[in-house]
């Protein structure tokens, strides 16, 4: 047996009931997924120097020592909770994801654990990019970048995989 593949049990072989309620599931979850993408839009706009300003706050202007700035630096504390809460999350999330994709038959081989795997890794640059960008380089911010559009990547690859296998497959590939 290859390694990434699962032994008997493929998702389009499962009862219609227990499909329904795995991609039921699989839906919520890409809710749950793309509410975090608006909120990041809703903060960020997607553009890295929002982003940073995000987390480093306003720029100032010295002669305008008695304007308010629009953002303020990240405290620790808020890095701290946010990190801990997405390193649960996301860790949640792609246990749950990378379990129902184990059994697809779809997308095997390598490329069946690396998108299994690859969330997991990039969680941990996304976040660790943060503090980067917090307390040592703006810059890190492409680090953020790079790191969260794989994580969403590795996602929508195994929810699209997992929706085929669930609802629209019916014989194996030959």
């Amino acid at each position: 047996m290859r390694s990434f593949e699962a032994p008997g049990i493929k998702l389009y072989q499962l009862p219609k009931q227990l499909k329904i309620f795995l991609a039921a599931f699989v839906f919520l979850l890409s809710s749950a997924v793309a509410t975090g993408l608006i909120f990041l839009y809703q903060t960020t706009s997607y553009q890295p120097e929002k982003a940073v300003e995000h987390y480093n706050g306003s720029p100032q202007n010295p002669a305008d020592e008695f304007e308010i700035p629009e953002k303020y630096e990240k405290p620790i504390g808020e890095l701290l909770i946010t990190t801990h809460n997405h390193l649960f999350g996301f860790s949640f999330i792609f246990l749950a994801l990378g379990g129902i994709f184990w059994f697809n038959s779809t997308l095997t081989g390598f490329w069946k654990g690396f998108f299994m795997i690859e969330p997991l890794f990039s969680t941990l640059f996304t976040f660790g990019g943060i503090w980067l960008v917090r307390f040592v380089h703006p810059s890190f911010i492409y680090l953020t970048v790079l790191s969260s559009s794989l994580i969403y990547i590795s996602f929508l690859v195994m929810v699209s995989v997992i929706f085929y296998d669930l609802l629209i497959r019916k014989e194996p590939l030959q």
